[in-house]
């Protein structure tokens, strides 16, 4: 059942998103070469608290970071570590969960370690604008599946793959909620999209093949062929005349 949220409750999850942009504010510009996947998910964790936030993703399923943090070929699910060091020329994905007042804000970006290649930038700029071509389609009475259908075409045109294992997701009181949202699909299907609702969406785009295995932590999830990929995510609300994200950072660019 997709949950409809009241304009107090879009308030709260306005909240909880405002702590993940600050999150994303204090890490741009912050993660370097020589820091640990552990050091970036302190800032994280330290931002989120200070706010009178907690971080979701601590506990959640027996997770044991306060995000998750992923480096090159990890999807998604990565967890900091002490011994897992970026080096120059890595990507790294970090996903942030805050639950302020009982609601939840989820946002995810990927960030260049210092001078990266041609190409590991131009998947991050895809996987990124991909995500706006698909909320672009974001409005009362369209379908989730033309949403689904944008981001698909928009990747595999420039010739990527989509993730299929994973999926965006409804958000609010609970980190997952209806509907899953798949980075694929048909235009024309799907659930019809309602003022109120609150949705998590979430490309997740692979340089090469879209399988992916997952480690023997159980969590972290990888590419098979060990080729990159890249993750961006925001929380929205469908108004009534299309949409708001509800994690920028307060110095992105929407």
């Amino acid at each position: 059942m997709i949950i409809i949220k009241s304009p107090r409750e879009v308030e709260l999850m306005k909240k909880a998103g405002h702590v993940v942009g600050e999150v994303f504010n204090a890490l741009e510009g912050n993660i370097h070469p020589g820091m640990s996947t552990l050091d970036v998910a302190n800032i994280a964790e330290k931002v989120i608290r200070d706010a009178g936030a907690y971080p979701t993703f601590l506990g959640y399923g027996g997770f044991s970071g306060a995000v998750c943090v992923s480096v090159n070929d990890e999807v998604v699910h990565g967890i900091p570590s002490s011994h897992r060091i970026l080096r120059e020329g890595d990507i790294v994905s970090v996903d942030v969960g805050a639950t302020l007042d009982g609601y939840i804000g989820d946002a995810c970006r990927t960030y260049l370690v210092g001078i990266c290649s041609e190409k590991a930038k131009r998947l991050v700029e895809v996987t990124e604008a991909s995500f706006w071509e698909g909320v672009s389609h974001v409005r009362p009475g369209a379908r989730l599946g033309d949403v689904s259908h944008a981001i698909q075409v928009y990747c595999e045109s420039r010739g990527y793959s989509i993730i299929r294992d994973y999926t965006g997701h409804g958000v609010g009181s609970h980190l997952h909620e209806d509907p899953y949202i798949p980075n694929y699909g048909q235009a024309g299907t799907g659930p019809v999209l309602k003022e109120g609702m609150c949705l998590a969406i979430e490309p997740m785009v692979a340089e090469g093949h879209f399988a992916v295995r997952v480690n023997k932590d159980g969590w972290t999830a990888r590419m098979k062929d060990g080729k990159l990929s890249c993750h961006y995510e925001n929380s929205i609300v469908v108004t009534k005349d299309g949409y708001e994200v509800l994690t920028m950072a307060p110095k992105e660019d929407k």
